[in-house]
């Protein structure tokens, strides 16, 4: 079964999501942070009169925190049945994959990003991690600081 999937760079890596899962991307809008939520919640923007969760995805990922500049985006997709925004580097394209040639992560790697991937896509010489978001979603509380 084919699927296409939007890719994105977070801190130098390649990812890819579901196009289908997407509702939209934005240009890099400042966030207002809010007390007590977890630290990879970059904060809220206003979505056309909608608080919009943001989380720096990079930082959920479990890897250093991005410093966003107007080059960054958020993707807006769909988290635990509620709108959220992802900061990512930058969107790539549109590509299309056989379902059939996603593969697992390596059972050697033991980082745990890899608990919140779909499976491992080689797209024009270059690895394409599919993100799983139940997965993110799994503990996440970003749709409630909103």
């Amino acid at each position: 079964m084919q699927r296409e999937l939007i890719t994105f760079e977070v801190a130098g890596q390649v990812f890819g999501l579901d196009i289908m899962a997407i509702r939209e991307i934005r240009a890099w809008t400042p966030t207002t942070r809010l007390p007590h939520v977890p630290p990879y919640v970059a904060g809220v923007v206003n979505l056309r009169g909608t608080v919009l969760p943001v989380v720096d995805l990079a930082a959920r990922l479990g890897w250093e925190a991005t410093v966003p500049t107007p080059r960054h985006a958020i993707i807006v997709t769909q988290l635990a049945g509620k709108s959220c925004g992802l900061i990512v580097d930058a969107v790539s394209d549109i590509v299309t994959i056989d379902g059939d040639t996603l593969q697992q992560p390596p059972a050697t790697t033991t980082d745990p990003i890899v608990n919140f991937l779909e499976g491992l896509a080689a797209i024009d010489e270059r690895m394409v991690m599919v993100l799983n978001l139940a997965a993110l979603a799994e503990d996440h509380q970003a749709g409630e600081a909103a």
